[in-house]
C-alpha cells in the first residue's frame, strides 16, 4: 500500500468512526481489568520513575481498593509487583492527568459502532483535591467511593436506557458553541446533561440520590472531557496497524515521558522527556509550583481538537494564556500545517465553517519543526496540590524524529524482501 493511500485510510477511520456512550460499569466488569492492577496516563512507566505527582496517585488508589493501610505499604506493593502497574493505552482506556483506573472505579464505556470496538474512561471527579491532579487525602478516597456507590450505577442506568448517545454527533456541536473539547468542556457537557434529563429522572432512583449526581454534574464544566477522551481512543485504536501509514494515533505524557504511537507503526511506542507546560496559574502560584506535563487527555488533539480546535473557542484562549483571538486562529492555522486535512464534522464557524485540522503526520512534523500544541491543566508537582493552572504544552519532537526513523528502516525492510 502506498503511504498516501494509507494516510487517507486513517484519516477515514480518525473522522468517521462513530463514538456512541453506552454505559457505565466498575471497571473489571466493563473491560476485564483484572484484581490488583491500577492503570496510569502516558507510555509505560516504572514505579521509580515516577514522578512524585503520580507516585502520590497511585497510592491513593491502592489504599481505595483497600489493598494497603497506607502509603508505605502501598508504595511496597507496587515495588515488589504485588500490585502491577501500567498504561491505559494498553487496555483499551484513557485517564486524565495521572489517570488512575483501578478494577472497582465506574467507567464509561464508549463504543464506535462504525469498528465493534470500546474505548473506557473514569468519571470525572470534579474540581478541587481530586485524584487526577494527584491529591490523596480521605476526602479523594470518599468521593472515589461515592461516585463508585452512587453515581456510577445511576449514570450507567440512564445511559442504558438511550440506547446510545452519539458523542460525535454531541462534540461537533459543542466545537460550533465554542468548546475546544480540551479546556472548555462547557457546552458539551450541558448537551450531555440534557440528554440524561428525562433517562435520570426515570430510572428510578431515590429522589436524593438523584439530586446529588445532578448537583455533582451540574457544578463542572469539565464533567465532558473524560468522555470526549473516550471517543478519541474509541476512534484512533482501529487506526493502529494501518501499514504504511505516517499519522499519530496515540499523543500521551506521564509527567515523566511524552510518547507517541503511528499507525502504521502499531504499538510501538517513541518516548522522549516531556516538557513543562506554560499557561496561567491560579493565585498563590507560579510556574516553580508545576508539575511537568502528564494525562492521555492529549488523545482528543489526536482526533482535530484542544488545541487544534483553538480558533473555534475563543473563550478558552485567555484561560490557558495563549493570548488573543488572532493569536488562537494562528494556533490553529499551524497546527494544520503538520496535518493531512480538515475535519468533515468539527467545524469551526469563526473561521467560516473549515474543518479543524486532523491527522497529525509525522514526516509534517519533523520537516517543518513544529510539533503539536496541547491544551492542558497544569498539575503541582507536591503531592496534595492538585490543579495549579492552566496552559498549553509541545510535544517533543524527538518522539516524531524516532518514528519517521523507525518507519523509514520498516520501508527498507519491506524493499529488501
Amino acid at each position: 500500500m502506498s503511504i498516501k493511500t494509507a494516510n487517507q485510510e486513517t484519516l477515514r477511520g480518525l473522522t468517521d468512526g462513530q463514538p456512541v456512550l453506552v454505559d457505565c460499569a466498575p471497571a473489571a466488569e466493563a473491560f476485564g481489568l483484572a484484581d490488583r492492577t491500577v492503570l496510569h496516563a502516558g507510555p509505560p512507566l516504572a514505579w521509580d520513575r515516577a514522578c512524585a505527582t503520580v507516585q502520590s496517585a497511585l497510592c491513593c488508589a491502592v489504599r481505595y481498593e483497600g489493598w494497603a493501610p497506607d502509603d508505605a505499604a502501598a508504595a511496597d506493593l507496587i515495588h515488589t509487583g504485588a500490585v502491577r502497574i501500567g498504561p491505559c493505552h494498553h487496555q483499551a482506556a484513557v485517564g486524565p492527568m495521572t489517570g488512575i483506573i483501578t478494577p472497582s472505579m465506574p467507567v464509561f464505556v464508549v463504543e464506535n459502532r462504525a469498528h465493534g470496538n470500546r474505548a473506557h474512561v473514569t468519571i470525572n471527579e470534579g474540581l478541587g483535591k481530586v485524584l487526577r491532579f494527584g491529591a490523596n487525602d480521605e476526602s479523594v478516597i470518599e468521593r472515589l467511593r461515592w461516585l463508585a456507590r452512587e453515581a456510577g450505577p445511576i449514570l450507567g442506568a440512564a445511559i442504558r436506557a438511550t440506547g446510545g448517545i452519539d458523542l460525535r454527533a454531541l462534540m461537533a456541536q459543542a466545537v460550533r458553541m465554542g468548546d475546544d473539547m480540551h479546556q472548555r468542556n462547557v457546552a458539551a457537557s450541558a448537551l450531555l446533561a440534557r440528554r440524561l434529563l428525562g433517562p435520570l429522572a426515570r430510572s428510578g432512583a431515590d429522589p436524593a440520590a438523584l439530586g446529588r449526581v445532578a448537583d455533582f454534574m451540574g457544578a463542572n464544566d469539565q464533567f465532558f472531557l473524560n468522555l470526549a477522551m473516550a471517543a478519541g481512543k474509541a476512534l484512533t485504536d482501529p487506526c493502529r496497524g494501518i501499514a504504511d501509514s505516517t499519522l499519530v494515533v496515540t499523543m500521551a505524557r506521564n509527567g515523566t515521558d511524552f510518547g507517541i504511537r503511528v499507525a502504521g507503526l502499531g504499538d510501538r511506542w517513541f518516548t522522549a522527556p516531556v516538557e513543562m507546560p506554560t499557561g496561567l496559574y491560579f493565585p498563590g502560584y507560579t510556574a516553580a509550583d508545576a508539575n511537568p506535563d502528564m494525562g492521555d487527555s492529549a488523545i482528543v488533539e489526536t482526533i482535530g481538537l484542544g488545541a487544534l480546535a483553538m480558533a473555534a473557542s475563543p473563550s478558552v484562549v485567555r484561560f490557558v494564556g495563549a493570548g488573543g483571538f488572532q493569536d488562537a486562529v494562528r494556533a490553529t492555522e499551524e497546527m494544520a500545517e503538520i496535518c493531512l486535512g480538515e475535519h468533515p464534522h468539527f467545524r469551526m464557524p469563526t473561521l467560516d465553517e473549515r474543518g479543524t485540522p486532523v491527522g497529525i503526520d509525522i514526516r509534517k512534523v519533523v520537516e517543518t519543526g513544529i510539533t503539536p500544541m496541547i491544551n492542558t491543566g497544569i498539575a503541582g508537582k507536591i503531592p496534595g496540590t492538585g490543579q495549579v493552572g492552566a496552559g498549553v504544552a509541545r510535544a517533543p519532537l524527538a518522539c516524531f524524529a524516532q518514528a519517521l526513523e523507525a518507519f523509514a528502516e520498516g520501508r527498507q525492510g519491506k524493499m529488501k524482501n
